[in-house]
């Protein structure tokens, strides 16, 4: 996989048995920058620490994305929070090892929205290639992938 490469597949989530399985939780709130529909430009608060993101769907082939994420300082997160567009998101992220792996080296990430969209859970796993087969859990239900309404930057 190149440098700077996310492949992702998202899902809507059945149920909350996902919380069971879950190794840990982070609480997240995040705003965008930019939101065009090329590259978004994103900040993101994870507990105690702070990323600035950027994401483009134009620099690579089918669902793989170009992504770049460095920290940055919480303090200088904060302040970036006050420039983002209207629409900030708030979220509490449950981390779940995917078999066969057993470990974080695959795991599915689970969202879980508050506020303006509560209600909402979306699933998601990175992968090594678009074709890498994975388990699917029971609490997984129809695949967004690709869905422009279930991106972050567009809720």
């Amino acid at each position: 996989m190149a440098k700077n490469t996310e492949i992702e597949r998202k899902f809507l989530v059945l149920g909350d048995a996902f919380m069971a399985q879950a190794t840990k939780h982070y609480d997240i709130r995040q705003g965008y920058l930019s939101k065009d529909p090329d590259k978004t430009i994103r900040v993101r608060i994870r507990d105690e620490r702070a990323f600035l993101t950027i994401k483009s769907g134009k620099l690579r082939e089918g669902l793989a994305k170009f992504e770049w994420e460095k920290e940055i300082e919480k303090a200088d997160g904060e302040e970036l929070l006050k420039l983002c567009l209207p629409g900030a998101i708030s979220k509490t992220r449950y981390i779940i090892p995917a078999p066969p792996y057993g470990d974080e080296a695959r795991c599915w990430e689970v969202d879980v929205f508050h506020g303006r969209l509560e209600g909402r859970v979306l699933a998601e796993i990175e992968l090594g290639d678009e074709h890498e087969p994975f388990a699917k859990p029971e609490w997984l239900g129809e695949e967004v992938t690709g869905q422009p309404q279930y991106y972050n930057a567009n809720m």
